[in-house]
């Protein structure tokens, strides 16, 4: 790994676009596992001068609520309930503007690194509102001068607070958050996108405890990442899990390729997860469920060794370097526990002003956590606390020349295609194969072998000419932004694109492939043509994707429950349903 040059894999670039997608999986899968995905050390560089930025960028409007706080005596004003409030707002405003989760390389946008601004500061790009049909004002798919002034807005407000100073109580005035606490939903309700940008999941609802006085507020932040940690750690309750488990370790730098080899049962020949990546999944389970509950034991013991259990777990996520670089979350939750449980110890909900209230702040995070895990096709899998599960949404769109053409033409975006991107930096043939370390990150989780397994039944008997684009590169090139969410890159932004291009039938087909709901072993999809609209729903089983290699797509059993007649598929892969057999009641409860 060069600087700026990446490890290639042993094949020949001259006839890689020859090969089945089969085949090309194969060989970079195996890669993977001993090279991860091979980023060069200039963009390591990048990251890690990003985080300095944002620690230094922190410091600076942390010292604004003091008049005479200096560095060399932190440790008399660090647990003032200003400094955490300050912290919140100024990791909402770093994400909002681009620069945190969902920014750079990991995520593939290159040339510029961000989307965001570049976006949601111009007319015209698009935009998706949650309820169109139900929200008044919020129809249309295309930004206007108010959304662009409502996003201003937001950051307009969240520098205002940033820029204040503490009161006597030694927290933010609240007249100065309510502005922020209310332009943040405002925006969401016009723009999804920019809303789960901001982390709202997380930073939204701590910005709200700040309404409250500075002990309950410290309190019912106490309350809410507790659980959060436990909402996590339920999610990660699935046969997914030990998938993200071996290729998020196999992915990190700091791991040695002798022990990343051994995330797998057999390497190279079975590259499912082994023994070990299942046992490294349990112990991560069992930190999230266990350690949180010695923060709030009362015993001094137990609360040094959950806090040290607690930083040392998410600083090891920061250094294993995940798609899509959560890596400024992953410090602020680091700083929370220091704050919240080691700064303020002594605090309960016994002490608390309003107990009521501080409880039922909580209740947006639990039932957003507990419906999305039920209904996962209704909700993000950012609210259901699903970052690391492995239990993903997922899309993949298979567009012809044309459809590319087209939607360079039609489609005001500040940016190109990742895969054009990378052709301007690489080449054609390595930007060809560095577009598919994208595809064997899929290919390594479960569902990825699933979503390519449904492209012939998506595309018919020509799926190998397509070209594939995974659902997460097309949200962040249409929209801006993403960060894992495939519901972004669904129909509602087919049918964007669509009335801007007026796409023929066949020009753009998408798999999108639901999460498994909890306590099922079947995952729903949906074959969307952008001219005819939905032409297949269907699910496939957990097991036919966990059982099977990376780069076994091909001959997925696939039950099919309603198909349009119009449109032409392959029907080699089709599985009929055996009603004799209950299947779906087995799935459902297997």
């Amino acid at each position: 790994m060069g600087f700026f040059s990446t490890p290639l894999p042993p094949c020949d670039l001259h006839f890689w676009h020859w090969r089945r997608r089969s085949e090309r999986l194969e060989p970079l899968c195996k890669h993977w596992a001993e090279h991860g995905p091979g980023m060069p050390i200039a963009f390591l560089v990048l990251y890690a001068l990003k985080i300095v930025g944002f620690v230094a960028g922190g410091l600076v409007f942390v010292r604004l609520s003091f008049d005479t706080a200096a560095l060399a005596s932190i440790g008399d004003w660090w647990t003032q309930p200003s400094v955490f409030q300050k912290v919140i707002v100024w990791a909402l405003l770093f994400e909002i503007l681009g620069l945190g989760s969902g920014f750079g390389p990991t995520s593939l946008p290159f040339l510029p690194p961000l989307g965001g601004p570049l976006y949601w500061l111009r007319p015209g790009t698009i935009r998706l509102p949650p309820w169109p049909g139900r929200v008044p004002f919020t129809r249309g798919s295309t930004r206007t001068l108010v959304d662009v002034l409502l996003y201003l807005a937001v950051l307009l407000a969240a520098g205002w607070l940033l820029c204040s100073s503490a009161t006597e109580t030694g927290a933010l005035d609240p007249a100065r958050v309510g502005p922020l606490a209310v332009l943040l939903p405002l925006l969401g309700l016009r723009d999804k996108t920019a809303f789960l940008a901001a982390r709202p999941e997380h930073y939204g609802l701590t910005l709200l405890t700040f309404l409250l006085p500075p002990t309950d507020m410290m309190i019912a932040a106490q309350l809410l990442l507790v659980v959060m940690w436990w909402a996590a750690a339920t999610s990660k309750l699935s046969r997914a899990f030990p998938f993200t488990v071996s290729t998020l370790l196999s992915n990190a730098p700091v791991v040695p390729r002798a022990l990343s080899r051994r995330l797998f049962r057999s390497f190279p020949e079975d590259m499912r997860p082994s023994r070990w990546a299942g046992l490294v999944a349990w112990i991560a389970r069992m930190i999230e469920f266990g350690a949180p509950l010695s923060l709030v034991s009362g015993n001094h013991t137990a609360l040094l060794a959950g806090v040290v259990v607690l930083v040392g777990y998410h600083l090891t996520a920061m250094a294993l370097m995940p798609f899509g670089a959560p890596l400024e979350w992953n410090l602020v939750i680091v700083f929370s526990v220091l704050h919240l449980f080691w700064g303020h110890p002594r605090l309960d909900l016994g002490s608390a002003e309003q107990p009521l209230l501080i409880a039922l702040l909580t209740i947006p995070l639990v039932v957003l956590f507990g419906w999305g895990n039920v209904r996962p096709d209704q909700v993000s899998y950012l609210a259901a606390m699903r970052y690391y599960a492995g239990n993903w949404p997922v899309s993949m769109w298979a567009l012809r020349p044309s459809a590319i053409e087209k939607i360079d033409t039609f489609v005001a975006k500040p940016t190109t295609m990742p895969h054009q991107q990378l052709r301007r930096l690489y080449g054609e043939q390595i930007a060809e194969v560095f577009s598919h370390k994208v595809y064997t990150f899929r290919a390594m989780h479960h569902h990825g072998r699933g979503a390519f397994g449904l492209l012939p039944r998506a595309v018919g008997p020509t799926h190998e000419d397509a070209i594939v684009i995974d659902g997460e590169l097309m949200a962040g090139t249409m929209l801006g932004w993403n960060f894992g969410d495939a519901h972004l890159a669904g129909e509602q932004l087919v049918a964007a694109l669509q009335e801007r291009c007026g796409f023929t039938t066949g020009e753009v087909r998408v798999v999108v492939l639901e999460s498994h709901p909890m306590g099922s072993a079947r995952q729903d999809y949906r074959l969307v043509d952008a001219a005819e609209g939905v032409f297949e729903r269907g699910f496939i089983s957990v097991d036919d994707m966990v059982n099977r290699q990376p780069w076994e797509i091909e001959d997925l059993p696939t039950w099919v429950l309603s198909r349009s007649s119009s449109i032409k598929m392959d029907e080699s892969s089709t599985c009929p349903v055996p009603p004799a057999e209950n299947l779906l009641t087995k799935l459902d409860h297997e």
